[in-house]
């Protein structure tokens, strides 16, 4: 009893022990509470093991559950296997990362609620929500979360939570860690044929954790021929590389990029650049090189930093410019053999239906330099004369056709990173033929903090998962927010079961063509447009301007 109370009271549950020892452990009913986990609740057997999760509001949830293992800089293997029961019910280890900014402010910090979860090397690790563990055999949607390709995880968001999506939709969610930043892309390929894949460790890591999920979703409900991968920002570009990746052919069959259309990636003259100038921040040189797997986090990733900031400088002094560069993955001829999506879609993914779209403002300017959200038309035609010089009077015409009734503040917030990438990335899908793709642009703006935040970057991801009242301090949790979820999440639970998205209310939602322009605009009064903004970007396009 001595030794039972010391271990006890290192595990800091010597309160617990006071107040319970002695009493025994009765059954727990589903009339007793709203979650049930026991012993015999929520066991599935899976291809390493059994797992137990928990049942909460009618939900199986499993958290946590190891899809593969890794070295450092090696591609992934399977996870081992165990004996027994593992408990899967509290999240598992993300990938470690540098710090988050966004904590230093407040508003974004209370309106994102992050949880940054606790960082660890072995974070191959991946989330379940489904309605039963029976056999009927229901659509698969997994998450791949945004963060670019250097943070964020499975986890991070409360929209995340996928019981709502499960409960309301009757299909299984997935969501998904992985390798991230230094750990998962540093091209190390310089350095001979042990680390000929490191550039795509966490491209491979996905790709492993797809694979889980065609070996094992069966056991949780969900149908593996059934399989819609769907991400937001860096997520979506990590839809948008998948679609291109030969061996993740065949472990998905439909796709969802939102506000990730990122149709170049890293190529691998600059990711071994990158490679070669860590490795020499770090002292190693090609006979040492294996000491890396051995440098600490935080003296690795600084050495990585400094690499891509040196090689960044002088790809732009040689006149190279893009969003994409540093960590992302890399066409390195293998894993990757050519650029997701230039010049042309991936013939490779001809047949994956997709849905491709977009905030309306995205970065949104106002949001975050506080002193800009009262902005007079003056000095936003000044800001826009900066970028537009003499062609400033044809943008604000172009911009007032393409949305009239227009705020001020809009000309400063009108997104032209996102959308130009998205559009063309549905032009190439649908010039390739084979299958059909869907565009959208989600124009509700959010209420919090006096409506700063507008449709900002990641707002539409609540809606989505049908979270509006769960990520409250994003969208308010209105009825109107309500509404809206409950129809853009019927979407897209609609295109992972059929290929078609669809929705009670909404108008029917055409496939996006070059001359027609379908588009969605998901908003309090949902309708569907014409190529509404074609001259504006158009327009926009003959500027310099970052995009991917």
């Amino acid at each position: 009893m001595k030794t039972i109370s010391r271990i006890l009271v290192l595990l800091g549950f010597a309160g617990v022990a006071a107040s319970c020892g002695g009493r025994a452990s009765r059954s727990v009913s589903a009339s007793d509470t709203a979650i049930l986990a026991s012993s015999s609740t929520a066991v599935v057997q899976t291809t390493q093991g059994q797992v137990a999760g928990y049942v909460q509001d009618g939900v199986y949830i499993y958290k946590g559950i190891p899809y593969a293992k890794a070295e450092r800089f090696q591609p992934p293997v399977e996870a081992d296997s165990w004996e027994g029961i593992r408990s899967c019910r509290q999240y598992g280890p993300v990938s470690p990362q540098g710090e988050r900014s966004g904590w230093a402010n407040d508003e974004i910090a209370f309106a994102f609620n992050w949880n940054d979860g606790v960082q660890g090397e072995d974070c191959l690790r991946l989330n379940i929500w489904t309605p039963a563990t029976d056999s009927k055999k229901r659509p698969v949607m997994v998450w791949l979360h945004g963060g670019g390709y250097s943070a964020g995880s499975g986890q991070e968001l409360p929209s995340y939570d996928g019981t709502s999506l499960a409960a309301t939709e009757d299909v299984v969610v997935v969501t998904v860690n992985h390798r991230l930043n230094v750990l998962g892309f540093l091209d190390l390929s310089a350095y001979g044929e042990k680390y000929v894949k490191s550039g795509n460790a966490g491209l491979l890591d996905i790709v492993a954790s797809l694979e889980w999920v065609k070996e094992n979703i069966a056991a949780f409900g969900g149908d593996p021929s059934n399989v819609t991968i769907f991400g937001q920002s860096g997520g979506g570009g990590k839809v948008t590389t998948l679609l291109a990746t030969p061996c993740a052919k065949g472990l998905f069959h439909k796709a969802i990029v939102q506000s990730g259309s990122m149709l170049r990636t890293m190529e691998s003259k600059y990711s071994r650049q990158i490679g070669v100038a860590t490795v020499r921040n770090l002292g190693l040189d090609a006979s040492s090189i294996d000491k890396i797997a051995e440098v600490p986090y935080r003296e690795l990733l600084a050495a990585g930093e400094k690499a891509v900031a040196e090689v960044k400088a002088q790809a732009e002094r040689d006149g190279v410019a893009s969003f994409i560069f540093g960590w992302a993955p890399t066409v390195d001829g293998a894993v990757l053999p050519a650029q997701p999506f230039d010049p042309q879609a991936p013939a490779i993914s001809a047949d994956i239906p997709m849905i491709i779209g977009t905030t309306r403002l995205e970065f949104t300017m106002t949001t975050y330099v506080p002193a800009l959200r009262n902005v007079s038309r003056e000095d936003a035609v000044k800001f826009l004369e900066s970028k537009y010089g003499d062609g400033t009077a044809k943008f604000l015409e172009l911009f007032a056709k393409a949305y009239p009734g227009y705020r001020t503040a809009d000309l400063l917030d009108a997104d032209f990173d996102f959308r130009p990438g998205a559009v063309e990335q549905a032009l190439r899908k649908s010039i390739q033929g084979g299958a059909p793709v869907y565009m959208y642009m989600f124009n509700w703006e959010s209420p919090v903090l006096d409506g700063i935040l507008r449709s900002t970057h990641c707002m539409e991801i609540p809606f989505v998962f049908n979270n509006a009242d769960r990520h409250a301090s994003m969208t308010g949790g209105g009825q109107q927010a309500l509404e809206l979820a409950s129809k853009m999440s019927h979407c897209w639970a609609e295109f992972a079961r059929c290929g078609k998205p669809s929705a009670e209310g909404l108008p029917e939602w055409e496939p996006f063509e070059g001359e027609k322009r379908a588009t969605m605009f998901f908003d309090n009064c949902c309708r569907m447009t014409y190529g509404h903004d074609k001259e504006l970007l158009d327009f926009i396009m003959r500027y310099p301007t970052r995009g991917f």
